[in-house]
């Protein structure tokens, strides 16, 4: 990529001038100074992203005709695999092989993801790639997944960014709540126990 600062893969020219048409190009400007984009992952960033259950990978054809598709798994189905590279079982689906295709001609993607109960969100901008001749590395990607690992993509970093969590909605994953509702009960039990006890 030919950006000169890691924010350009997202501030380009145009992008430039409609900050400055909307009067919000001087406030971003003195805001990627005071807190320069990085292509390097902090050890709280890593672990943001070891703890998603879900991700949606943005990829686009030669043409520019651009595609999201979603990718989920347990936590830790994403993989720091370096201060720079995330990697990730790519799972049998539907078999339209639309990523597959965008990649092979374009490498350039882009990487959200969102935590919905804290309203955090981080955004990637770089390039991936379709590794399919790495055993090892695509036993160790899908440590953990279910369902029939057929590649492995590696995204390396160009640029990250974290901002507000306006207007992301407040959710609770269900299996979260599933288990605090079990442990509630089981406390429940165990108190209904002891009085039950302390009466006779």
């Amino acid at each position: 990529m030919s950006a000169t600062t890691p924010s350009d893969v997202a501030f380009s020219e145009a992008v430039k001038q409609a900050q400055s048409a909307n009067g919000s190009r001087d406030a971003i400007e003195r805001m990627t100074q005071r807190h320069p984009w990085s292509s390097r992952l902090t050890p709280e960033l890593a672990r943001f992203i070891t703890e998603r259950n879900s991700a949606f990978l943005g990829t686009a054809s030669l043409q520019g005709q651009p595609y999201i598709q979603h990718r989920g798994g347990p936590p830790g189905f994403l993989h720091v695999l370096d201060e720079r590279t995330i990697g990730f079982a790519d799972l049998a689906g539907n078999r339209q092989y639309i990523t597959l295709g965008n990649l092979g001609e374009n490498p350039r993607a882009f990487l959200f993801l969102v935590d919905y109960a804290t309203r955090s969100r981080a955004k990637f901008w770089g390039e991936a790639r379709v590794v399919t001749d790495d055993p090892a590395l695509l036993g160790r990607l899908r440590s953990g997944t279910r369902g029939r690992a057929e590649r492995a993509i590696l995204f390396e970093i160009s640029a990250w960014d974290i901002n507000c969590p306006s207007h992301i909605p407040e959710l609770v994953d269900a299996e979260l709540v599933a288990g605090m509702i079990a442990s509630r009960d089981a406390r429940i039990a165990e108190l209904e126990a002891r009085i039950a006890q302390l009466t006779e």
